[in-house]
């Protein structure tokens, strides 16, 4: 079913969704415009935004990006979370487990992590290999992020997500 685009009540062209690319197409069935999806690979601190100033990370990724977005988790990370969730913290636990979760609504990105190499050190490499967005909270990852033109999205003032960077 195709929805129409309207314009000073004037139809301009039809949206049509495919799998994942939105495609604006002309009466004639031309292609207008079309936008995949922008790949968010979410670092491990960003899951704990939640639970610690109570705001849901998906709906501001969305208003902040102002375009759909594929949220991704890379396999190291997820490793990560279970490991923080082990801990003998109880408040931690409870963070982790709420931080899984959704870790849960995330595309799942096989990637080999070398033993040597951080977590951090992980997200840098893919993520400048592919330039695909970066959700942290983490300064130095941050930085050395934003030295490879990679662009990064973070929390400020605890309120609100603020993106560094040309997306």
């Amino acid at each position: 079913m195709a929805t129409y685009r309207v314009w000073h009540s004037k139809v301009i062209g039809r949206v049509r969704e495919g799998s994942s690319l939105l495609q604006i197409c002309s009466e004639n069935g031309e292609v207008l415009s079309s936008k995949k999806p922008l790949k968010v690979i979410l670092d491990s601190n960003f899951f704990f935004i939640p639970s610690q100033f109570a705001i849901d990370i998906f709906e501001e990724l969305g208003r902040t990006l102002n375009r759909n977005f594929e949220p991704i988790l890379l396999s190291p990370t997820l490793t990560e979370l279970q490991l923080i969730s082990k801990s003998k913290s109880q408040k931690l636990q409870k963070q982790a487990t709420i931080a899984l979760k959704l870790a849960m609504r995330c595309r799942r990105m096989d990637v080999e992590k070398d033993p040597k190499e951080s977590y951090d050190d992980l997200i840098f490499r893919v993520a400048s290999k592919k330039k695909w967005c970066v959700a942290t909270n983490d300064r130095i990852l941050r930085r050395r992020l934003r030295k490879e033109n990679v662009p990064v999205i973070y929390l400020r003032q605890e309120s609100h997500l603020i993106v560094e960077g040309n997306i």
